[in-house]
């Protein structure tokens, strides 16, 4: 019995070092890594929840993040790296010669930035500075800088400055960026100006594009900045039948990334 207790101790520590190295996964996931019915691993889960350890979600567990917690520059670059190329990849396909867009501040709307050279005559508004130095070298990009008030560590601004310039536009396409998503609340970060600038590039912008990698999916932030019905397009890398489901009837299209494309990318 208590070689068995072992087990069970190091099976639950081994499933939370799983689920921290993915930041979520599903239940059905677990058995086939763990090689233990379903029954054992949602015990194991309501375990891991009761000592705070992680959180239960419909058919899996996240590892919770404080709402006001974000990541500044520096920590989010190695992120989920090959997810986030694979997403930009899909974005872009959906720019066209000759497109006005707001790219959003964010390590996968900078990965789409570096990608802008294949397209030719496009103009894009960014308040977000690593992507302004990125776009400064493709000499068929107009580029516009909404300017405001510098988040020092986030290499973005924000403020009325900004806002005003916002409120005197229009786009063709928005690709946003966000710390965190649910089906129900829509999309969220952690600051308040930022959230108000990211409303305000929703609202001017004909089409909305989300780009999120999966371990931001099913979260919520401090400050919501779009609702999920405000998005037309959702790009990630991963997604459940359920969850695409329920995004495509809130008349929300989703576009899973193809590892395939990232590939040949790179060659």
């Amino acid at each position: 019995m208590k070689k068995e207790l072992i087990f069970v101790e190091e099976r639950k520590q081994a499933i939370l070092e799983y689920v921290k190295a993915k930041n979520k996964a599903g239940v059905s996931e677990l058995c086939a890594k763990f090689g233990v019915s379903s029954a054992t691993i949602r015990n194991d889960l309501r375990d891991l929840e009761q000592n705070k350890l992680l959180l239960r979600t419909h058919g899996g567990a996240i590892i919770p993040v404080q709402a006001g917690f974000e990541p500044d520059a520096a920590d989010k670059t190695g992120q989920h790296t090959e997810a986030k190329k694979r997403i930009a990849l899909a974005a872009l396909e959906q720019i066209e010669n000759g497109d006005t867009l707001i790219l959003d501040t964010g390590s996968t709307t900078y990965e789409l930035a570096q990608l802008l050279f294949k397209r030719k005559n496009i103009t894009v508004l960014t308040n977000d500075l690593s992507i302004a130095f990125c776009l400064e070298k493709h000499p068929s990009t107009v580029l516009h800088l909404t300017g405001g008030v510098l988040r020092k560590g986030f290499h973005c601004t924000v403020g009325t400055s900004a806002e005003t310039m916002l409120r005197l536009l229009s786009v063709d396409k928005a690709f946003m960026a966000a710390n965190a998503f649910s089906n129900d609340r829509g999309a969220s970060t952690p600051d308040l100006q930022q959230a108000e600038l990211k409303r305000l590039m929703v609202s001017i912008a004909a089409k909305v594009f989300l780009l999120v990698d999966s371990s931001k999916f099913g979260r919520d932030s401090f400050a919501n900045f779009a609702k999920t019905d405000d998005i037309n397009y959702f790009i990630t890398e991963t997604m459940s039948n359920e969850d695409k489901a329920a995004l495509r009837d809130k008349g929300v299209e989703v576009i899973i990334a193809d590892p395939q494309e990232a590939k040949e990318s790179k060659k």
